[in-house]
């Protein structure tokens, strides 16, 4: 069962597994809109169709806090709150290398999405990204120096974590994808996003929710 961390009548925060995808893509894998439409379903007995709006995505092999509309009208406004960059998002990656300070960096570059590959690139013409990253500790897997950064998302562009932190020479450790020599299983992915903070859709009131691996 998948873990709820909030819910009332206009939305629903949860922890999204790692393997599970945000919303169906035609595979048989499991997906949070279906998942929570069934919970939904069963908790209230609610006949037919549920309604559930998803406003934001994590990839499948990123775990993390999302939240979830239960009304069109919440759907709209949490949608709003994303465009007026009022919807903060942090995460917590494992990324190969060390950095020379503790200090707060900000990563500005344009990612194109290649649709093809399914992979991103710091391309002109792309799409303006930009994070924060602020290295925490560094430490050793199998020899190979790594360093756990918590990084802000000010966009949402897909892979944008993996591909900036790739570009300056600090991709997630197993990521090969994006660069890293280093082999981890699916359900070691380094990357999730442990925090969100967005203001109610009704009462406006800024909410934050976390979580810790």
């Amino acid at each position: 069962m998948v873990q709820i961390l909030y819910e009332d009548n206009h939305i629903l925060v949860c922890v999204k597994p790692k393997g599970v995808l945000s919303q169906a893509d035609g595979s048989d894998k499991s997906d949070m809109l279906t998942i929570l439409k069934n919970y939904i379903k069963e908790k209230y007995n609610k006949p037919g169709n549920v309604y559930l709006g998803l406003v934001h995505r994590l990839d499948i092999n990123t775990s993390g806090v999302m939240v979830f509309a239960k009304t069109s009208k919440a759907a709209s406004r949490l949608s709003d709150a994303i465009k007026m960059h009022e919807f903060k998002k942090r995460y917590k990656a494992v990324v190969e290398g060390t950095f020379p300070s503790l200090d707060t960096i900000t990563l500005t570059h344009y990612i194109y999405k290649d649709e093809k590959e399914k992979k991103s690139y710091i391309r002109e013409g792309g799409q303006k990204s930009i994070l924060e990253y602020t290295p925490i500790r560094s430490y050793k897997i199998q020899n190979t120096p790594v360093t756990l950064v918590e990084i802000g998302l000010m966009t949402g562009r897909f892979h944008q974590i993996r591909c900036q932190m790739a570009y300056i020479g600090h991709p997630l450790y197993g990521d090969k994808k994006y660069g890293s020599k280093n082999t981890i299983s699916k359900e070691e992915f380094p990357l999730y996003a442990y925090c969100i903070s967005f203001p109610h859709p009704i009462t406006k009131e800024v909410l934050t929710f976390s979580m810790e691996e």
